[in-house]
């Protein structure tokens, strides 16, 4: 009987409650060992697993007769886009939200970033709106709108306050939720259905991928970033070459990066087509989330570390793939095509068909002609009329300092529509604190609220017609910026700035403080 009351003892310290007790008695969380005095704990896992293997052990219920796993979700987040027919299905069974302590809401996808005024312009993004306030107010779910001072993209949000966590696992309707895998989550993107799952049980059948290790050694050049880094990942090993992988980063250059930096990395591994990516717990994680809203607090936050440093992978840990870049190596990288895999360095020029494997040269002829490019152009020098830092990918403090520095001092090129779109009410609230909304406003720069914006323009910012977009936004799919004929440039933040600037793309190396 003393050992069961150490272990739910050590359970209300790990995860702050007993809803999970029993699933924690049956997993074990992958620990071996004894319970020791006044909540020190000793581990001793079994070598040889990855963060991915500790993490679904720790999390798994059952194998399922289809042969996937029930696997228990331990954060939920949920926005107005993808809910509204999740909570409809569970009205309709007569069914309640099993733990909805364990979900958060918000509203991103749909609110207008000029003005935010109630009721919104647009009859859906306020029906959407009215919906998602009406269903966390009935299954009693903490919402954060545009009155709590904490609204923001939800892939911002459970970062800054310290909910987003190692070890645990993590849904959301949304399919960047990948973004969260920076501290050593297992995090998916769901669907509707699934939504309607994970409220009513907090389980999710899914299938576990294979692990592919990506490692990026040496040192990146100055003026070279984490975007850079996945979108040369992603030109390495194709949008499809994931598919059935979970993407584990590491090495000396994600090793070096800050979380915001981490947070880049994992967020575009839904486009390389991996199922999940993340990054193994360090220093780094536990100083960005000490002392955060949803962090565990003194002693508690002590007691957690010793937990988190465990669940990272073993050094003998076994991978099914195993891929490494140069570091040194990777240029400022800007789309051309019309998915992420399609891309080169800036002063490089777009390939031709014909030096593409078989099963590309279609969608590769595909791209160059909506983009109205030739094979063999470069792409600096290529004129745009917009230019957005914002989104999930890019959206941080971090990302405006950096887009900042560059845009100090100068001016928006002539006929140069530029927006930038906090990623949360906190951060726009800590770029105010440090002047840069003024930076970028006297340089012509439309300074906006938080929201997704022109990422995926279900909201009124959108492109027109032909225009061309340099973008630090994570998807250039075909009308994915609201005109079905307009066209997107990814890049990193600095490249947006210093292509607004000059109103082309331009090498942003050139631009960066030495």
């Amino acid at each position: 009987m003393v050992l069961i009351e150490q272990l739910r003892q050590f359970h209300i310290d790990y995860f702050g409650d007993t809803v999970n007790f029993l699933l924690f008695i049956r997993t074990r969380l992958s620990i071996r060992g004894t319970l020791r005095n006044s909540k020190t704990y000793e581990f001793q896992g079994k070598m040889g697993k990855t963060l991915l293997d500790k993490v679904w052990d720790a999390h798994s219920v059952r194998q399922l007769p289809s042969g996937q796993t029930q696997l228990f979700i331990g954060l939920h987040l949920v926005h107005e886009v993808t809910s509204p027919q999740a909570f409809a299905m569970l009205r309709e069974l007569g069914i309640p939200v099993k733990f909805p302590d364990r979900t958060l809401a918000t509203i991103d996808h749909i609110v207008p970033t000029d003005s935010q005024e109630r009721p919104f312009r647009d009859h859906l993004a306020e029906e959407m709106t009215r919906s998602l306030t009406d269903s966390c107010r009935e299954f009693d779910i903490t919402f954060y709108d545009l009155y709590s001072g904490q609204q923001g993209i939800v892939h911002v949000i459970g970062p800054e306050k310290g909910l987003t966590q190692p070890g645990i696992t993590i849904a959301c309707g949304d399919s960047h939720t990948s973004t969260h895998g920076a501290f050593g989550a297992i995090a998916f993107g769901i669907g509707t259905s699934q939504i309607r799952d994970v409220l009513a049980t907090q389980c999710l059948a899914i299938s576990k991928p294979k692990i592919r290790r990506i490692v990026v050694s040496g040192e990146l050049q100055k003026g070279v970033y984490a975007k850079d880094v996945i979108l040369r990942i992603i030109h390495e090993l194709g949008v499809k070459g994931g598919i059935g992988y979970a993407y584990e980063y590491g090495g000396a250059v994600i090793d070096r990066m800050s979380m915001e930096e981490r947070l880049t990395i994992c967020n575009m591994s839904i486009e390389g087509g991996a199922r999940c990516g993340y990054i193994n717990p360090d220093d780094t994680t536990f100083s960005f989330l000490e002392g955060r809203d949803d962090s565990p607090q003194g002693a508690a936050f002590e007691t957690a570390k010793k937990y988190w440093r465990e669940t990272a992978s073993d050094l003998d840990a076994a991978y099914d793939d195993t891929v490494e870049i140069d570091g040194p190596d990777i240029g400022p990288m800007v789309t051309w095509g019309i998915n992420p895999g399609q891309s080169v360095p800036v002063d490089q020029k777009i390939p031709d068909p014909s030096d593409m494997p078989e099963e590309d040269q279609a969608s590769h002829q595909e791209a160059l002609d909506f983009m109205s490019f030739e094979s063999g152009q470069l792409i600096k020098g290529q004129p745009i009329n917009v230019a957005f830092i914002g989104s999930c990918t890019n959206g941080r403090i971090s990302d405006l300092r950096i887009a900042a520095e560059i845009v100090k001092g100068r001016k928006v090129a002539k006929g140069i529509r530029a927006l930038v779109v906090p990623g949360s009410m906190k951060v726009a609230q800590q770029a105010q604190r440090e002047g840069l909304d003024e930076i970028f406003s006297e340089a012509g720069f439309e300074w906006r609220r938080a929201g997704c914006s022109m990422c995926l323009a279900m909201n009124p910012d959108k492109l027109k017609g032909r225009e061309v977009c340099a973008s630090s936004s994570n998807r250039n799919f075909k009308g994915r910026q609201g005109s079905p004929t307009g066209r997107t440039l990814l890049m990193s933040p600095a490249m947006v700035a210093a292509a607004a600037l000059a109103g082309e793309v331009v090498d942003a190396r050139e631009m960066v403080s030495q």
